[in-house]
């Protein structure tokens, strides 16, 4: 599974960008967005650090056909 951020629930604060380590979260013009080819989501065993700083709890799993669709608008 991979994590996708909420657009309808983020809050667009910015406090998940640089709490990432692989540097796979980013803003855009309208929203922040995850790089899915980037994010590791942290090598922990716990919840990632963009998923426990995230104030209104928009950073989630996706499932698998989300991700797809999700990849597929991404080019």
């Amino acid at each position: 599974m991979t994590l996708i951020i909420n657009e309808d629930i983020c809050a667009r604060c910015g406090v998940c960008e640089p709490e990432c380590p692989s540097e796979a979260i980013f803003q855009t013009e309208d929203a922040y967005v995850i790089d899915t080819a980037l994010c590791n989501k942290c090598l922990s065993d716990g919840d990632p650090l963009c998923v426990t700083v995230c104030p209104n709890d928009s950073i989630h799993k996706a499932k698998e056909s989300l991700f797809n669709k999700f990849s597929r608008l991404l080019g």
